[in-house]
């Protein structure tokens, strides 16, 4: 069976705590696996929300002034 990942990108001072709402959402919808908010000091200002999912994760709604998208894993090891 295909994994699938979404990606949810912010940038500015709100990302933080729009991200923190929205992973807070997740375990509630169908096919949720599992999801981690991420921050790299390489890029200040970025994070992203990583999800995993056992079905297609595209419709998600996601924050207004944030950027998402979906994939479905081809190869894993």
């Amino acid at each position: 069976m295909a994994s699938h990942v979404h990606y949810v990108e912010g940038r500015g001072d709100d990302a933080l705590a729009t991200l923190r709402r929205f992973l807070t959402t997740l375990p509630r919808q169908p096919g949720f696996v599992s999801a981690e908010l991420l921050w790299s000091e390489e890029q200040p200002g970025l994070y992203l929300v990583m999800s995993r999912w056992d079905r297609p994760a595209s419709g998600l709604d996601v924050p207004d002034g944030v950027r998402g998208w979906a994939f479905e894993t081809v190869d894993e090891r």
